[in-house]
């Protein structure tokens, strides 16, 4: 049998005939060798009876030997053949003996071998052996063989007779005893017969015995378990499983239904978890649309808001430049018109800042890419920058990489990132300081490039720079303050964040290194050429929405008008 065969039949078979394979194998291996054994011992003993026997033999062999020798009256001897005869065992059956030489050579016929196995018997025991025994299975008989040693009084004896020169356990002869073995073959097979008879009714009878425990008691069992199992895996959670054996099946049961009454209780647990999750995703729903209401009001509000201040403010600021331009001004009026002037500019950049973040949060901010010289544009806005820094007495550096190509990128965007970047590294570095902005091509991916600005100013504290880029943070000027919504700083807190989302909308990111009252560094990574997909162009920047709801309005519409017809449908109900 192969392995695949042996092991397809003992792990692919059900229980009870593995059990039953294992058990009959067992035991007909035990069975067998068991009864080969037995079969065995018996063989040996009836040739160690045998042996015996022989052995009893030789001294009356030797006896009427040496009678009939020593007689010479021919009918005395006749005589002493008839009583060698008559008190012969007939437990021994016909058995036949010859007696001869141990030296052939100077012998008669009579006391020579008789064939060639007594010739090869006579050799063996010259050579030491004392006694030969074999089965002749050719001729049917066992053959003995057994020395003659000279005792004293064979000694004396044969000295007188025919041997003077005999010498005390000298070799006399050899006798050779024939046993027929026909009868001794027919117990052997008879007994042979009644082994193998016994060992087939012994196997019978133990397989039906194993085929009676395993069924009824391993396997009878484990299918009541089974049908438990496949009733309740159908929806029937009230059956039980009922084995009483008293033993670990028994156990086994008990464990089976404290698991099953462990389920139906968390099954029922997990049903009432659910209906309250039904209703708690319900009330969120309710409550994300009137966020997405207030959202949208939102908008609305600070879009018309800001067009509503844009307005008067362009008027105010219109004016102020024809004031400034009056030649009638004493010194304290100009100072008057300078800052009008520069508070509504600030105040317009702010009122820019909510409008530019209405617009991403919205996915209104539209990408207008074309071919522009990196270079040109940080020259220009370190330019712009330049007065603001003078001011503080800041030194306003610039460093640009001659390996970025000729970018197609939003010009716009860019020029407002560097905008937000300068602004802010001039606000809040002391005066004295330094600012330095620089564009290098990125060494990991040459398709991408890097703006950076650095400062030498107040820096960032840690536990600040993961929450920098939300919306109205400003940094501190110490590190006792901890209050994030505080103003330290003009500004209104938004330039970062519209710097981040204007990273993603563009396909880049930002990276901030910063050591608080060392000085801070801001990294913009922008694609050098930016791969628009028209079809996709738009869900591309909704991707970049950072508002709380990101559901589409026709959703949310549809939800609102399932919401009104059930309200109208509980209302009508009485």
């Amino acid at each position: 049998m192969s392995y695949r065969v042996f092991k397809k039949l003992l792990g692919e078979t059900n229980l009870e005939r593995k059990c039953r394979f294992l058990f009959g194998g067992g035991l007909m291996v035990l069975i067998t060798a068991s009864f080969s054994l037995n079969t065995w011992m018996n063989n040996q003993v009836l040739d160690e009876q045998n042996v015996t026997s022989a052995r009893l033999l030789v001294a009356p062999i030797i006896l009427e030997k040496h009678w009939k020798w020593s007689e010479n009256n021919k009918e005395y001897r006749e005589l002493i053949e008839k009583i060698a005869q008559s008190v012969k065992s007939k437990d021994l059956g016909n058995y036949s003996w010859s007696v001869f030489k141990a030296n052939p050579s100077n012998a008669d016929s009579k006391e020579r071998p008789i064939d060639s196995a007594g010739y090869e018997a006579l050799e063996r025991i010259k050579q030491g052996e004392n006694e030969i025994f074999y089965a002749d299975v050719s001729e049917g008989k066992f053959q003995y063989y057994s020395a003659i040693h000279a005792t004293e009084s064979c000694v004396s004896c044969h000295r007188l007779h025919d041997d003077p020169d005999l010498e005390l356990g000298g070799l006399i002869g050899i006798v050779n005893i024939r046993f027929p073995s026909q009868k001794v073959e027919q117990a052997q097979n008879w007994n042979r017969a009644i082994n193998v008879a016994s060992a087939l009714i012994t196997a019978v009878l133990a397989m039906l015995a194993a085929y009676a425990i395993v069924r009824y008691v391993i396997v009878k069992p484990v299918l009541h378990l089974k049908d438990v199992s496949d009733e309740i895996a159908h929806g029937n959670l009230d059956l039980r499983a009922d084995i009483r054996t008293g033993d670990e099946f028994e156990e086994l049961s008990y464990a089976f239904n404290r698991m099953l009454r462990h389920l139906v209780t968390v099954q029922e647990e997990l049903r009432t978890v659910n209906t309250d999750l039904d209703t708690k995703v319900d009330e969120l729903a309710q409550v994300n649309l009137r966020l997405y209401e207030m959202n949208k009001l939102k908008d609305e509000f600070l879009a018309t808001m800001s067009h509503e201040l844009r307005t008067p403010l362009n008027s105010i600021l219109g004016f102020s430049d024809l004031l400034a331009n009056t030649k009638d001004l004493g010194e304290k009026q100009k100072r008057y018109v300078a800052n009008i002037q520069m508070s509504g500019k600030n105040l317009l950049a702010q009122i820019n800042d909510v409008l530019d973040l209405a617009k991403i949060e919205s996915g209104k901010m539209e990408l207008q890419l074309s071919e522009l010289s990196i270079a040109d544009l940080i020259e220009r806005r370190a330019g712009t920058m330049l007065p603001l820094a003078d001011k503080k007495n800041i030194e306003l550096t610039s460093e640009i990489d001659p390996r970025i190509p000729i970018l197609f990128q939003d010009s716009v965007k860019i020029q407002q990132i560097l905008n937000n970047l300068l602004s802010n590294a001039i606000k809040f570095t002391p005066e004295g300081g330094r600012v330095h902005v620089s564009a290098t091509l990125c060494d990991e991916d040459p398709e991408l490039f890097d703006l950076l600005v650095r400062d030498n100013g107040i820096g960032i504290p840690l536990d600040e720079q993961e929450f920098i880029f939300e919306k109205f943070r400003q940094g501190k000027s110490n590190s006792e303050t901890r209050d994030t919504m505080s103003r330290s700083y003009e500004g209104t807190g938004l330039g970062l964040s519209i710097i981040r989302e204007l990273s993603k909308l563009l396909d880049g990111e930002v990276f901030l290194e910063s050591e608080f009252g060392r000085g801070s560094q801001f990294t913009v990574r922008l694609p050098v050429r930016m791969q628009v997909d028209a079809d996709n162009l738009l869900s591309d920047i909704n991707d970049t929405s950072v508002g709380m709801n990101r559901l589409k309005s026709s959703d949310l519409a549809k939800y609102a008008e399932k919401l009104a017809e059930n309200k109208h449908s509980e209302s009508r109900t009485p």
